[in-house]
């Protein structure tokens, strides 16, 4: 990453992304993490969550590897909001660790960092959607990110 981007700017990326999630889970419930989109192909916002946390779980494992290892996910119960944000604080964990563990990134480490990042802001615009559709609170943190109102 020292090329292009610092692995400070890279981790704050991060840090950001990992708030916006916390954020996020102050405003849903059980009843919201079950909401899908009536009418539409689309799943739950917990299976929304689930695929975040795998993605963190797998892409940390892929970075300390060197290489990708397969898809696993931790969470288990995607629509109790406890076991929600305990999966989203311990896969941030995981990440920020797979980071921290180098103090120099190959190509391919860089690549999968990159694509963590694209997954997580991927997934931002898919809840952004739920939120809209649902009709649910948007946290501010939110607002301000992406100029929602």
């Amino acid at each position: 990453m020292g090329d292009v981007v610092s692995m400070a700017t890279v981790k704050s990326s991060f840090e950001r992304s990992f708030g916006l999630y916390r954020d996020l889970l102050a405003v849903l419930n059980e009843n919201t993490l079950a909401s899908g989109l009536a009418g539409l192909p689309s799943n739950s916002i917990g299976a929304q969550l689930w695929c975040v946390v795998g993605a963190r779980e797998s892409y940390a494992r892929a970075i300390a590897e060197g290489e990708w290892a397969g898809f696993t996910c931790s969470l288990v119960e995607p629509g109790n909001p406890t076991r929600v944000v305990e999966a989203l604080d311990r896969s941030g964990a995981a990440v920020r660790h797979a980071l921290e563990s180098h103090t120099q990134l190959t190509e391919a480490q860089d690549r999968l960092v990159l694509d963590l990042l694209e997954h997580e802001a991927q997934h931002h615009g898919q809840l952004i959607r739920y939120l809209y559709a649902l009709r649910l609170p948007i946290p501010a943190s939110w607002k301000a990110r992406y100029a929602l109102d």
